[in-house]
This record gives structure tokens, sequence and C-alpha cells, in this order.
């Protein structure tokens, strides 16, 4: 064969001398060794010319074309004439083929590629002659080569996401129990980190003692810690990140103001109609407008929000949670002090107005969390790139089709959440699989 059939099959270290064809279309490739250094003994190094014999190997490479291929390497296997060398014998191997290796390199690389980009491990090894512990493997050591370890962020995200189904079980009184295992989450808000780790558990202690694992230099970097309103996370970021200042998201706090809403409504339709809400109930059947902001509603829209409480709310009382929590959105988006201290002081006063225990649930929690309320009005910094992170999270867990061991799961997520990664994958999927 000519040098143009190699260059086509394009595997280096070797050479195409024949190439068959069946009757059911499948193709074979003969190929010899066609590197000079595969004559030198893996061990000493000495070039050896005495071939003991010949052997002809069955590799497993890249599918090429629709057809079936099927590779037979012929290779020599030398003796080594060195005295001091254990190894009488040694057989030729390339880079892409090294010692007792039946899978080429780059068939590798493309099924750890592959895996990378998102399919699961399964559907890779169904569609290429390898088996699944292969295709494992191969994604283990392209994410090892990717995925570096984590540098110390600015700001750092912290949130939790579940990991796999709740299930149930009984306890030792017999009563059913609900067991859930979650994983938290630590993300990079201000560089390109992404996912930095996770850790079993949404306890204070499993945050502390992963923070601690980082080292001294490494909290010292962070400055701030945004969350939504989790008391354990906050009594461990003051333990394990003294000097770090926490923010609360803002996202967090007006969805507690839109179950408030819903609170009243609720216990409002009980009260009125000794049941549910339903469809012919106005209220019930418009609940999702109340949760719409209203400086973003549309007339139409405003005027089906003021008849809906004029005939479903004869109480007001919706009407002023739904007052309450537009007031906390006015206060989340104020930017001046003067501006802040006067939308606090009006919140406060209508939820003392307004008389609902719901609103003052709500009232009782910005309070508690006013320091860190008081940090996101100042900074504007939020939880979105960890919400962001969470979803890819999940979108890893479905592509695989959930995951049995942790540290799969975690090597998994942390790759497909590391922008790092998403770069790498990206412009390499524009190249052909032969080309990567």
């Amino acid at each position: 064969m000519g040098d143009s059939t190699t260059i086509l099959f394009g595997l280096p270290g070797v050479a195409v001398a024949d190439v068959e064809c069946n009757e059911s279309g499948e193709r074979t490739v003969y190929v010899v060794t066609a590197d000079a250094t595969a004559a030198a003994c893996p061990r000493c190094g000495m070039f050896s010319t005495s071939v003991r014999q010949f052997r002809t190997t069955r590799p497993k490479d890249l599918p090429y074309g629709e057809a079936p291929l099927a590779v037979r390497w012929r290779k020599a296997q030398y003796r080594c004439r060195e005295s001091r060398c254990p190894p009488k014998a040694f057989t030729e191997s390339i880079a892409e083929l090294p010692p007792r290796a039946r899978v080429t390199g780059r068939l590798r690389r493309h099924a750890g590629r592959v895996v990378g980009d998102g399919m699961s491990v399964a559907g890779v090894a169904a569609g290429l002659p390898v088996s699944w512990p292969t295709v494992h493997q191969a994604f283990v050591a392209h994410a090892e080569a990717t995925v570096t370890d984590p540098s110390p962020p600015a700001v750092l995200g912290i949130d939790e996401t579940r990991r796999g189904r709740p299930r149930w079980t009984r306890d030792r009184a017999g009563a059913w129990v609900r067991l859930e295992r979650f994983e938290t989450n630590f993300v990079d808000l201000a560089g390109d980190g992404g996912l930095l780790g996770q850790t079993a558990g949404r306890t204070g202690a499993a945050v502390v003692s992963w923070l601690d694992a980082r080292g001294e230099a490494w909290k010292a970097t962070v400055e701030v810690v945004a969350m939504d309103p989790h008391a354990g996370y906050r009594a461990a970021v003051a333990e394990a990140l003294p000097n770090a200042r926490v923010v609360v998201d803002h996202f967090h706090l007006v969805r507690l103001a839109n179950l408030m809403v819903t609170d009243v409504r609720q216990r409002v339709t009980r009260e009125q109609l000794g049941r549910r809400g339903r469809k012919a109930d106005p209220a019930w059947a418009h609940r999702r407008l109340l949760l719409r902001a209203g400086d973003r509603l549309s007339p139409p829209a405003r005027s089906r929000l003021l008849e809906v409480l004029d005939r479903d709310d004869p109480s007001n009382e919706i009407g002023a949670a739904w007052g309450v929590k537009e007031l906390l959105r006015q206060l989340l988006a104020a930017t001046d002090r003067s501006t802040i201290s006067h939308r606090l002081h009006r919140f406060h006063e209508t939820v003392l107005v307004a008389d609902l225990p719901e609103a003052t649930r709500l009232a009782e929690t910005v309070d508690a969390w006013w320091p860190e309320i008081a940090g996101f009005l100042q900074t504007r910094i939020t939880s979105a790139g960890t919400e962001g992170t969470n979803r890819l999270i999940k979108d890893a867990a479905r592509s695989a089709f959930g995951f049995r061991n942790l540290d799969n799961q975690r090597r998994r997520v942390r790759f497909h959440c590391t922008r790092r990664s998403r770069r790498t994958t990206g412009a390499e999927a524009a190249l052909p699989p032969q080309l990567r």
C-alpha cells in the first residue's frame, strides 16, 4: 500500500500493508510497524536486529465509516542481546499501543471526550468496540488531565443538591421515615473555577470539615460567601471563615415572600369556604398572578389582579400579603442607604398594620438575616452562579441515569461543572475523531 492509505488511516507508528473487504462488507486493515524506535528494548534501551518470531494482534481502534473495521498488526518479537538486561525478549510497541495494550490510544481519548461531552458511559460503550470499564477508565484519565485542583476564590457560593431519589424506610418504632441524601456544593462565583468541590450532607459540620481541609492560606483568600438563608451554613462560615462576609441571595428572600402570599391565600380560602381552592375560585385560578412582580404587570394584568382581590378577598388579607411581598421586593431593589432605611421602615410598618401571622414570620426572618441582607444590598452579589451549577449537577446525573458510586459521581459532576472542561470539549467537538 502507498503512503496515502497510511495517511488516511492515521495511526502514528504503523504503516498500512494491505486492506481487505469480505462479502458482508467488513473491512480488515493489515498494518506493520513503521517506528524505528520499536526495535529498542523497553527495559535497557538497546536496539536489536535478532527477530525471534512474528505475532499478529487485533487491537481495537476507532470506527471509520459505516462498515465495521478491524485492525491486524503484524509485529516482531526481538531477542535482547544485553546480558545484564533481565528480559530475554520483547515485542514491538508504539506510543498509541504500548505493551499489553489492546485498545489504541486515540480510541481511549475519543471515548473519554465523548463521555465528557455529556453522554453516559454505557451509551459510549454501546457505540464503540470497548467495554464499560474501558470507557470509564478513559474518562477518568481525561477528567484528571483536564480538571485541576481548585484555586482559592474571592467569592464563594454554597448550596446543596439532592443526591438520587428520596427513599422511605421504617424506624425502630415502625413508623415510615423519609431518607434523603444531600451534597453540599462549593462554587467559585468570581473566577473561572466553576464547581470547586462537594461534601456529603448539608450540615454545618460538613461545611467546616471541607473548608478546613483546604488550608488556612486558601481560606484567607475568601472575602465573600453567598448562600441561601441556611442557619447551619451561616454558623459554619462564621467558624471556618471568620473574616469573610456572608451575603444572602435575594432570590430566596423573594421566594419566601411568595410562599407567604400562598400561605395566606390558602388559609383565607379554607376559612371562607371550608375547603381547598378550586378552578372556579378566582384566587386559585389566578394564583400565579399573585406571585408576579407588581411593577412588571401590564395594565390588563393589573386590572385582573384588582378584580380577583375584590371578588375573592373580602377580608383584604390576600391583598395585604401581596402588598408586604411587593414592599420586600422594593427593599431588595434599593441601592443607597437612605432609600434602604426608608423602605425597611415601610416594610415593617406595613407588616404591623397587616397583622398577619405569615407576614410577621417573614418579617422575623428578615430581621434575623438583616446583616446578610445588608451585605447583598451593598455588594449586589447573588447565588445565581451557584444555582446554575446546581442545574449542571442535575444534568450530569440525568445523562448518566444516576450514580451508584459516590467518587464517580463527584468526578463526573466536577468535570461537567468546570468552565475549563466545557471550553476544552466545546473546542474539540468541531474536530473529527481521528484528529482529536
